[in-house]
């Protein structure tokens, strides 16, 4: 008899958020908190970032010194640090502030991801690979960070440097071309094909 249960699928919608656009609160001072800040900012240098924490550790506060964009508030969370802030990350490692942050950002409408805690998380922060212009995430729908980190490696070997260079050129062949949308991605299906296809 044939299986007739549907396979699980990962429904999360990937999107690329412009952090430098929008205002990030950490809540999260020790390692935790360090982890998702680094996170953060290697991803988005720019980004607009307040921490807040009853401590805050002194690789947090060395790191910070080099962006102007990161502001220090060493005490304890309240709701109040909500107001004017776009999305959040609760990386404390205190289930009970974890889990009241959660709350606050959601009775707000405010997007939120608890660190280790996914059934209080609006999104998650996956495994990146990045070669200049070109940055891919990788989602296991929580099920194996591990597989996710263990793909990020094979992904970082397997795209060579210069891939970033290619996207450059590409770009300046786009900016150059006429005629409409659809004949430039005629166009640029055409010079792109042997990507995809087995050397």
């Amino acid at each position: 008899m044939a299986n007739t249960t549907l396979q699980e699928q990962n429904e999360l919608f990937p999107i690329f958020l412009k952090l430098k656009q929008l205002r990030l609160l950490l809540v999260g001072g020790g390692y935790v908190g360090m982890e998702k800040l680094q996170a953060v900012i290697s991803n988005s240098p720019s980004a607009i970032i307040t921490l807040v924490a009853s401590q805050i550790s002194e690789e947090i506060k060395e790191l910070t010194k080099a962006y102007s964009t990161i502001t220090l508030v060493e005490k304890p969370y309240h709701i109040t640090d909500l107001d004017n802030i776009d999305i959040i990350i609760a990386a404390i490692n205190d289930p009970v502030v974890s889990r009241q942050v959660a709350m606050d950002a959601k009775s707000k409408g405010i997007l939120v991801n608890a660190a280790d805690k996914p059934d209080l998380c609006d999104f998650y922060l996956g495994a990146v690979v990045q070669k200049g212009n070109l940055k891919i995430a990788i989602s296991t729908n929580g099920k194996s960070p591990t597989i996710a980190k263990r793909l990020k490696e094979v992904l970082n070997e397997t795209l060579p440097d210069e891939i970033d260079t290619l996207l450059n050129s590409m770009q300046n062949i786009r900016n150059k071309m006429s005629g409409d949308f659809t004949e430039k991605v005629r166009q640029l299906n055409e010079l792109t094909k042997n990507l995809s296809q087995n050397q």
